[in-house]
Formats: structure tokens, C-alpha cells, sequence
């Protein structure tokens, strides 16, 4: 495992995008737990891409603007209405005490479909994995599963601890209305921003 492939792992994982949102979002209305979870979820939302990449298909869908360009306003589409949802649920980021938590497998659910409908991914995974497999390799194979693991891993870490921090911040906003709305505001606006700069991103 270079050093390399671990450095620009953590530098793409940390980069704020949609996962990260979402895992904040999670953390700041929910608590711990939920930001787990959340992180969970978004990690495991990459395995499609990364098996797209090994298999190959990622080549494919790089080749064919059509399956990029359904996928790509697929995301679009799902990040407005995530924005469309935090806004209109008033508890998509109440801070409370003691409430009924989110089951776990909706917020996995959610936390998947925010990564799987992201083209970016797939684009990814096929211009950055092979750059860490010498051509020709007797197990190129096993070593790209090994590297997926390791972005997988490092994905769930850095997105838990996002959301763990913001999690220890929620007795602060518990009894501010106003920072409630602001911070619902905000996320419905990242969620909208990150749809937009999806719908411009080239296939």
C-alpha cells in the first residue's frame, strides 16, 4: 500500500461533497449513533462504482454520454429533492433531547442512494484505481479489491468523525429556533449547490 494512494484517498474522502453533508446533517439532528450510521451508509455507497471500475464498466459508461448523462440528472434530481425534504421536514434537522430514532436502515438507505447516484464516482474509480496497478500484474485483481477496501475504510472513518464532531456540538443549538433554521436552511443549500455542480460536470 503506497503512501501516495493513502494521501490522495484521504485529500478525495475529506474534500466536503454530498456524503459529507448528509453525515453532518445526520450527526447534528440525530447524534452519534446516526452520523455512524450515516457514515456506514455512504461508504458502502461506493461499492457499485468500485465494482464498476474493476469489471470494467466503468470504461463503458465513460464511453457512452448517454448512461452518463441519465445517471448524472438521476443525482441531480435526487440531490433536489434531498433539499426539497430538509426544508420541508422541520425534523430532517431538529436538535432535541430524547426523540424516537431514525431507524438505521433509512438512513443507509439514503445515505447509499446519495453515492450510487453519483456519476462522479464511477469516473473516479476508473482514472484513480488502475494508477496504483502495475500493467500486467498476476493479481491485479486482488490488489484493486484490497485498494477499494482501504478508500472504503478511510471513507467510514472520515465521514464518522465529521459527523461525530458535529454531533458533540447539538447541546448548543438545542435551544436556538433560529440556529435550527439556519442550519436547515444551509443544508438544503449545499444539497442544491452539489446538485448544480453535478449537472455541469462533463462525461
Amino acid at each position: 500500500m503506497s503512501l501516495a494512494f493513502l494521501l490522495t484517498t484521504l485529500v478525495v474522502v475529506a474534500t466536503p461533497g454530498t456524503g459529507v453533508v448528509y453525515t453532518l446533517a445526520a450527526g447534528l439532528s440525530r447524534g452519534r449513533r446516526a452520523s455512524v450510521v450515516a457514515a456506514f451508509g455512504c461508504a458502502l455507497g461506493t461499492v457499485p462504482h468500485m465494482v464498476a471500475a474493476i469489471t470494467g464498466a466503468a470504461a463503458l459508461l465513460h464511453a457512452g454520454a448517454t448512461a452518463f448523462q441519465v445517471l448524472k440528472y438521476a443525482g441531480v434530481a435526487y440531490l433536489l429533492w434531498m433539499a426539497w425534504a430538509t426544508l420541508r421536514d422541520r425534523d430532517a434537522i431538529a436538535v432535541e433531547g430524547p426523540s424516537a430514532p431514525v431507524p438505521a436502515g433509512r438512513v443507509i438507505v439514503r445515505a447509499v442512494l446519495i453515492n450510487v447516484l453519483n456519476p462522479k464516482l464511477t469516473i473516479f474509480f476508473f482514472a484513480f484505481l488502475p494508477q496504483f496497478v502495475t500493467p500486467g500484474e498476476p493479481h491485479a485483481l486482488t490488489r484493486m479489491l484490497a485498494l477499494s477496501g482501504v478508500f472504503m475504510l478511510v471513507t467510514f472513518v472520515v465521514f464518522a468523525a465529521y459527523g461525530v464532531l458535529a454531533a458533540s456540538v447539538r447541546r448548543h443549538v438545542i435551544s436556538r429556533p433560529r440556529v435550527l433554521t439556519w442550519l436547515r436552511r444551509s443544508f438544503a443549500g449545499s444539497f442544491v449547490l452539489l446538485g448544480a455542480k453535478l449537472a455541469t460536470t462533463e462525461g
